[in-house]
């Protein structure tokens, strides 16, 4: 079930069914605040690989009356990718993000963008590892009381500092703390089907448009956007969260 999209004047057009850039937002940014499958908003905008964006733009959550497909289909995706103009302190300019191919038009002066160098091919995940030490409090679907959604992963409780590492191996598709409630983080493309997020570190590491592998350190755990220091970790398979869980092996890793 599609997560519920937060009334925020600056982001929404006055509708659920709109969405509008802003800075630092990527097609899988978005995705993941409103639930949805990046290939999907895609289809409903009109938007080719390699997905650019620009600030201010119009992306729609729902379909239009000429793509009623619940279900965007298998599109490709080739070439580099930039992104929205980032506007944190730990972003220099210059850095990499996402692309939208489209007709040529006038854009923004605050949508200045750069190239990702094309990395490998991303393939199966053939297994996950932990991406941090800790204990699990919180876990997934746990909190859905009320008609409140669940939680979407589960937390990992640690020290702070902590080295987090990538559960598999990918490409870094968001880096910041643009989205409401997850502080500082991180989204990892592994597939065309799986998303890893990374919520409330102290520190991030791993630059937008980075190819990261698995067990590689890529931020440390901390406490921004919450009230104690742990990790949010959360999996999602063609944007459902599903259980980590489900996913990681039974017996944490050991990581010297």
């Amino acid at each position: 079930m599609p997560a519920p999209i937060h009334d925020d004047s600056t982001s929404l057009f006055g509708s659920p069914h709109f969405y509008r850039a802003l800075p630092g937002d990527t097609l899988y940014s978005i995705a993941f605040e409103t639930g949805h499958d990046y290939r999907q908003l895609a289809y409903w905008n009109g938007i080719r690989p390699p997905y650019r964006i620009v600030v201010g733009e119009r992306i729609r959550l729902a379909p239009s009356a000429r793509r009623r497909s619940p279900h965007a289909p298998y599109v490709p995706e080739i070439g580099n990718r930039t992104s929205v103009a980032r506007r944190r302190p730990q972003v220099s300019p210059g850095s990499p993000t996402d692309q939208r191919l489209s007709t040529p038009r006038p854009r923004a002066r605050s949508s200045a963008r750069s190239t990702i160098p094309a990395g490998p091919r991303l393939r199966r995940v053939k297994s996950w590892i932990w991406p941090a030490r800790g204990r699990v409090e919180d876990t997934f679907g746990r909190g859905a009381a009320d008609g409140r959604p669940g939680n979407k992963g589960i937390d990992i409780v640690g020290n702070y500092g902590e080295a987090i590492r990538a559960a598999a191996a990918g490409r870094v598709v968001y880096a910041g703390s643009g989205l409401p409630g997850y502080g500082e983080l991180i989204i990892i493309k592994h597939n065309n089907d799986y998303l890893s997020a990374y919520a409330h570190n102290a520190q991030i590491d791993a630059k937008e448009g980075a190819m990261v592998q698995q067990g590689q350190i890529i931020a440390h755990m901390g406490d921004s956007g919450t009230d104690r220091v742990g990790l949010d970790f959360e999996i999602r398979k063609r944007g459902v969260p599903v259980n980590p869980i489900r996913y990681l092996p039974r017996i944490h890793h050991s990581y010297k």
